[in-house]
């Protein structure tokens, strides 16, 4: 099948998967499943294009190797932690019924499919990968397989870090500063941009690939300017306080970098 026909088939598909995830966070009141989904949708997404796509066959196995361990890394990840918290919400989504007032539910609807056509704009490198017929494998594919595995093992690192530092009682009410987040205040966050580099590079060597470049910039852009630090950092900064004022002061937001002395 051909790239457009296939992503709008995608596209429908995933409308119809994120509708009944709205009903299921309805029925929970639990909106944070969303999250759970838009993770595991790239599985599905890459799975369909490896099988339906009409590129060269190593090269859609790899492309969809690739989204499959990320994809059921995170969401894997995702669904344990909200499942552990449940019926608590994420406080996200906690400060968005706040701040959405009356409109919360239709809002959020709209906010479920929006993830749908996320996932499938996201998805551009995959589906460039899997449209590609060359039978060589080149140099630039091989060199983001490689940035894919070293930033999936540090963004597990990353989570493996923190999980551990929320289990230990003694944390409670703590900033996370040790491993890599004492050189990040997110470290998962920056491990998460470069698979998606990796994606954009791994796509590159394919015909109309550049257009993947679309995919790290806005996941750049939602990580430093929307749902991402911003949100997160409201969050700590409304339930630690000062402490992780001070943890702002001393730590890079983003790229993991040596720790600055803080202010007098």
């Amino acid at each position: 099948m051909s790239a457009l026909p296939l992503s709008l088939e995608a596209l429908g598909v995933l409308c119809a998967l994120f509708a009944v995830a709205f009903m299921l966070a309805r029925a929970i009141n639990n909106y944070g499943i969303v999250d759970i989904v838009w993770s595991y949708s790239f599985a599905l997404l890459a799975v369909a294009y490896a099988f339906l796509g009409e590129g060269f066959t190593v090269r859609r196995a790899m492309i969809a190797a690739m989204a499959v361990v990320w994809s059921a890394r995170l969401g894997t990840h995702l669904l344990v932690r909200i499942a552990r918290k449940h019926p608590e919400e994420d406080g996200r989504y906690r400060q968005l019924r706040k701040d959405w007032g009356a409109r919360f539910v239709p809002r959020m609807a709209g906010f479920f499919q929006l993830q749908a056509f996320s996932v499938v704009f996201l998805g551009v490198p995959f589906l460039a990968a899997c449209s590609n017929p060359d039978t060589a494998i080149g140099p630039l594919e091989w060199s983001a397989a490689a940035l894919w595995s070293v930033s999936i093992s540090g963004e597990a690192l990353a989570d493996a870090q923190l999980s551990s530092f929320k289990r230990d009682r003694a944390n409670a009410g703590k900033v996370c500063d040790v491993g890599l987040w004492r050189y990040s205040r997110h470290p998962n966050y920056f491990f998460e941009w470069l698979i998606w580099v990796s994606y954009f590079l791994f796509g590159l060597a394919s015909p109309w690939g550049c257009l993947g470049i679309l995919s790290p910039a806005c996941i750049l852009y939602l990580l430093l300017r929307v749902t991402g630090i911003p949100a997160t950092e409201e969050q700590s900064v409304r339930s630690k306080g000062e402490a992780y004022l001070r943890y702002q002061e001393r730590t890079s937001a983003f790229v993991p970098m040596p720790t600055r002395r803080p202010r007098a």
